[in-house]
């Protein structure tokens, strides 16, 4: 039963993705560990995949309406394509299985990622559940020139980079307030410009793990995205009837109640 939940968590990923612009992808990797079976540093990679090709789907919606700002995306991308081709291509792969012990619990390569994972879950469910005003100010369709903030795109966007290579998430809950408050987009550009920049980061991560010759299943990985694929075309359909806004502190609960979770599982209560 639980492959099935699994591919039902698919859509809801790529569903959030739509609506949302990020979000989503912060949820692949548990699904993949905990209802699929994949190992967590596999895990990542195969997040990369789906997060990246089901974000193509969306910003491709996105960009056929004109809600790509693509001088802001390639600003972002600068550092951040460098920053995740390293972690995947030279860091990841050097990481010994066996680090540390601390209290008693040995952590392991597959451990350190999960937990990493679970305090960017909840950094992330903190950022959507505490939605800053200046956000809501600017959630409008107009599309003003942008006015940049150079350094904190370009210090975000290095974040992002090193967060994407790490743990496998797309990193939409930092970029969406970065292009709102850092380049002035309105929401919807915002949103479409950012499922662009994961996009482009999380399939040029990937292509370091195919590179560092990581084994791929690609009957499963495929499957898999079929379902995500599914649930973003719907998202960004819904999205058109469904303020992002309004979803994004139920989507914060949820995804602090998983982030908690994993901390108790990996830290507590297996040891």
């Amino acid at each position: 039963m639980l492959p099935v939940f699994g591919y039902v968590a698919a859509i809801f990923i790529g569903l959030s993705l739509g609506l949302l612009g990020g979000g989503g992808s912060i949820l692949t990797v548990p699904v993949l560990v905990y209802l699929m079976g994949v190992s967590p540093v596999l895990s990542t990679a195969y997040s990369l995949f789906v997060v990246g090709t089901t974000s193509v789907v969306g910003a491709s919606r996105y960009f056929r309406k004109g809600l790509v700002s693509m001088k802001t995306a390639i600003v972002f991308l600068l550092p951040s394509v460098a920053a995740v081709f390293v972690v995947r291509k030279l860091l990841m792969p050097v990481i010994p299985l066996e680090l540390f012990t601390v209290g008693g619990v040995l952590f392991t390569k597959d451990l350190l990622v999960l937990v990493a994972f679970a305090v960017l879950m909840v950094a992330a469910a903190t950022s959507m559940i505490r939605s800053p005003q200046p956000l809501e100010g600017l959630c409008g369709d107009a599309t003003p020139a942008p006015t940049f903030s150079y350094p904190l795109i370009l210090g975000i966007g290095l974040g992002v980079g090193l967060l994407t290579g790490f743990v496998g998430a797309g990193g939409g809950f930092l970029i969406i307030p970065a292009l709102v408050l850092g380049a002035r987009l309105p929401m919807k550009l915002a949103v479409g410009t950012s499922l662009a920049i994961i996009a482009l980061n999380s399939l040029i991560g990937f292509g370091g793990d195919l590179s560092a010759g990581t084994l791929i299943d690609w009957s499963f990985l495929l499957g898999f995205l079929v379902f995500a694929l599914a649930g973003i075309v719907l998202g960004t359909y819904l999205a058109r009837f469904v303020p992002g806004a309004k979803l994004k502190p139920a989507f914060g609960w949820f995804t602090l109640a998983m982030g908690s979770f994993i901390l108790l599982r990996e830290l507590v209560f297996t040891h």
